[in-house]
């Protein structure tokens, strides 16, 4: 990679979220998801390369898709989004609520915060306020099941 490659990803850890949205507008020419800081980092420091040094060749990309035929049977809206609606596991949910920082990390199968393991969002919401809440809703997914 180039120098400038490699100070331009560098400095995605260094500077604000504001920052970090304004230039997702620039190379995307959208608004950034509603979605945590690292998932915003990964994806800028991918596109960064991307631009800069070529994407996918072109059969990597039909290999791709035809394996992702073979899983979903051709059909796109089956493709375009994970079959139970949950971020990927990894994905760190952050959220303030009465001045506390609340943060809860996606697993395969379960969600984690505050050291334990929740099966869902809406057991952690309870658990942050006290309260019966959707949890999806709470840590701003719009449609209230997850990122469908």
């Amino acid at each position: 990679m180039t120098e400038s490659v490699v100070a331009r990803i560098a400095a995605l850890k260094t500077a604000n979220f504001a920052d970090l949205k304004q230039m997702w507008r620039d190379i995307y020419q959208q608004d950034p998801p509603p979605f945590n800081r690292r998932f915003i980092e990964i994806r800028l420091a991918y596109r960064i390369q991307e631009l800069a040094l070529g994407g996918l060749k072109r059969e990597t990309i039909k290999r791709l898709e035809r394996l992702g035929e073979q899983l979903d049977g051709g059909k796109q809206a089956v493709r375009s989004r994970r079959i139970d609606g949950r971020p990927i596991a990894g994905t760190r949910l952050i959220r303030s609520w009465e001045g506390a920082k609340c943060e809860v990390t996606v697993g395969v199968d379960f969600f984690e915060y505050d050291g334990r393991r929740y099966k869902s969002l809406s057991s952690i919401a309870r658990t942050i306020t006290g309260t019966n809440r959707n949890g999806w809703t709470f840590f701003g997914f719009t449609s209230g099941r997850g990122m469908t």
